[in-house]
């Protein structure tokens, strides 16, 4: 566990608009320090302390943990704030850092990740006067019946509807006629991401009259693919293998940094392979393999995380989820950037015109994890 106090300073990771497949970006964070105290942005004493818990793939994952700490930097430099973090590097350090923040004296809590949704809950039921948001995930009881606290906010993505589109265009862009995803552990959070995909791929079949095949993921039985973990490591790469062994010529990896080993996967073999990262858009966060990837589906974290915490510290806290979908630019998929000369203009045209119909109502796309 590392407990770490952050002075207010905005590293610059934000989301700019790009007029390209659609829009969304982000950089990595670098941590700064510009000196502002309590209340430097709002010429007043503001007496408001938010903090951060990651899940144990680090605020440095070039992915949903990366994204949300942007969002706290920007949100802490917009109210001249100071906000505390601490760092999981496993999964029994939840609880323990979700209290640790509370024994700090925090007054806005957030939790990245569906793995820390009880100790989440735990810790809003023993101090009600503390205010939680977590990322990817609703609450529970103990029988996995629904909870509502008033004092947590769940900030959800339908990521199936940017996966959709991901599906789409994978199933257009192979050659082999074979896609394949995988994911870290069989979360919602991930699983939504696969299912989008796989129901993608289905709606090209069904327009083109082709038969592209998705291996990993099977979304009538909910089967799959999965490494145990989130993390960049041989176990990954193994299971990236494996769908290129059948013959999958564009990979989704669900999970955090596992996209690390999938690119490794396709270097050492000298693989023409694509791949589609998660969460933020990895041919900007992650540029080590940017000739690799297709697109990203991105969930917009950065500004979510920024909006609910600044609206906690002026008061208008409340326990309405946040979803973020298509319409309300929450979920995208990112440019094509080196792709942009590969991939037919008229499959370009087609995902856009995809996405407008999904906006309007006309296409419905649902998955099992899709937020309520």
């Amino acid at each position: 566990m590392k407990i770490t106090k952050r002075k207010a300073g905005y590293s610059g990771f934000t989301m700019v608009g790009i007029a390209a497949l659609l829009a969304g970006c982000a950089a990595a964070p670098e941590e700064t320090d510009t000196g502002a105290g309590a209340g430097a942005g709002t010429g007043g004493d503001l007496d408001f302390t938010p903090c951060i818990v990651s899940d144990f793939g680090g605020f440095e994952d070039q992915s949903f943990n990366q994204s949300s700490y942007a969002g706290m930097e920007a949100a802490a430099d917009e109210l001249g704030v100071d906000f505390q973090e601490a760092e999981s590097t496993s999964e029994d350090q939840y609880a323990g850092n979700v209290s640790g923040m509370v024994d700090q004296g925090c007054n806005f809590i957030l939790t990245v990740g569906f793995a820390l949704a009880n100790a989440t809950r735990d810790a809003a039921q023993a101090n009600e006067d503390v205010q939680f948001a977590i990322i990817d995930s609703a609450l529970s009881n103990d029988d996995f019946s629904p909870l509502e606290l008033d004092n947590v906010k769940p900030i959800l993505y339908d990521t199936a509807q940017a996966a959709f589109l991901a599906g789409y265009l994978a199933a257009g862009h192979s050659e082999s006629g074979i896609v394949g995803t995988f994911g870290g552990q069989q979360f919602p959070s991930v699983t939504i991401f696969m299912d989008g995909f796989a129901d993608g791929v289905d709606y090209y079949n069904e327009q083109k009259g082709a038969d592209v095949q998705v291996v990993g993921w099977n979304k009538e039985t909910q089967t799959g693919s999965f490494t145990g973990g989130f993390e960049a490591n041989q176990t990954a790469k193994t299971t990236a293998e494996g769908l290129l062994d059948q013959g999958a010529d564009v990979l989704l990896p669900v999970g955090g940094p596992i996209f690390q080993s999938a690119g490794e996967a396709i270097r050492d073999r000298n693989d023409s392979a694509a791949l589609i990262g998660v969460d933020s858009d990895l041919y900007l966060t992650a540029p080590d393999f940017a000739d690799l990837y297709l697109t990203s589906i991105l969930k917009q974290m950065t500004d979510a995380v920024q909006e609910v915490t600044v609206n906690a510290a002026n008061g208008e806290f409340d326990a309405e989820p946040y979803v973020g979908t298509l319409e309300n630019d929450g979920v995208d998929i990112a440019p094509l950037h080196d792709f942009e000369t590969e991939v037919d203009p008229a499959l370009v045209e087609e995902v856009e015109a995809i996405k407008e119909q999904i906006i309007s109502g006309e296409l419905t796309v649902e998955s099992e994890a899709t937020p309520q």
